[in-house]
């Protein structure tokens, strides 16, 4: 599994938002900080201050460069992200040809979104392809045709994110209309590519019948789906929006119950697909 950094979308429920932006980004983990205070003594935009025991970081002037997180002894301060290039990627990647080649499995490009990164991420897959590794995308569709195709050259399997089938609920949920998602969705089966259709199930948002039912329609009409994964809303991303000094939208949502989900895989099921709880 790669994960690349930058989405164009910004959907309420996401549990990676240190995925959002294209660039590393400073994390703090104050339960760590022992306030040795060296970062803020080495950091050379002043982006940092204390106050009340703990270190605020000024988002506006901090540059995310890493001074202070190398002169943190606690990991209380810690870059996500890292500048890597094609080759010493790959070399990582072909580490774990002897378990693709018995499992069958091979390289999954999620995010953020793999369009977000169209070369680089083209020139991966190809060169996985040309070493015999078979290549997946989890994309979120929102893309202009010409790069996402350009994309699946290299691409064996597609994870494609549906979320809302509403226009108007899709944009106040995540930012943007859902009329190139879908429109794309409907491109990429004529492509004849496998693609499992992914919902995350969020209560409230997306996990009632109306949505499921719709989605479960539309997805018939591709002939290159047979498979759909529902992923069950959960929080273990909310601390990441306290270490991102971000807002967290969906405090206090609970998750589904098991039955709850087992009623929404029975009703898509009956539109006759296989469905995987989980993804």
């Amino acid at each position: 599994m790669v994960f690349v950094k930058g989405c164009p979308l910004r959907c309420q429920w996401c549990h990676n938002p240190e995925s959002q932006r294209p660039v590393p980004e400073l994390l703090y983990y104050p339960t760590k900080c022992s306030n040795f205070r060296k970062c803020l003594e080495i950091c050379p935009l002043g982006a940092l201050t204390e106050a009340g025991g703990k270190i605020q970081i000024d988002r506006s002037l901090c540059n995310n460069c890493g001074d202070c997180s190398q002169a943190c002894p606690t990991g209380a301060l810690k870059i996500v992200g890292e500048w890597m290039g094609l080759d010493p990627l790959l070399a990582k990647i072909k580490k774990d040809l002897p378990f693709y080649q018995t499992s069958g499995g091979g390289v999954t490009i999620s995010g953020g979104e793999p369009a977000s990164q169209p070369e680089f991420v083209a020139q991966l897959l190809r060169e996985c392809q040309r070493n015999a590794i078979h290549t997946a995308i989890e994309t979120c569709g929102y893309v202009k045709w010409e790069v996402l195709s350009h994309i699946l050259n290299y691409t064996n399997l597609v994870l494609y994110d549906l979320k809302v089938m509403d226009p108007e609920k899709h944009k106040a949920f995540t930012g943007v209309s859902n009329e190139l998602i879908v429109h794309n969705a409907q491109r990429l089966a004529q492509q004849r590519i496998p693609t499992i259709i992914r919902v995350p199930v969020v209560p409230g948002y997306t996990a009632s019948n109306e949505n499921l039912e719709a989605i479960a329609r539309f997805a018939a009409t591709l002939n290159s789906v047979e498979e759909i994964h529902l992923l069950p809303y959960h929080r273990l991303g909310e601390a990441k929006y306290q270490k991102l000094d971000r807002e967290y939208k969906l405090e206090g949502i609970a998750p589904l119950r098991e039955e709850e989900l087992e009623t929404l895989a029975h009703l898509v099921e009956s539109y006759g697909f296989r469905v995987q709880i989980g993804g």
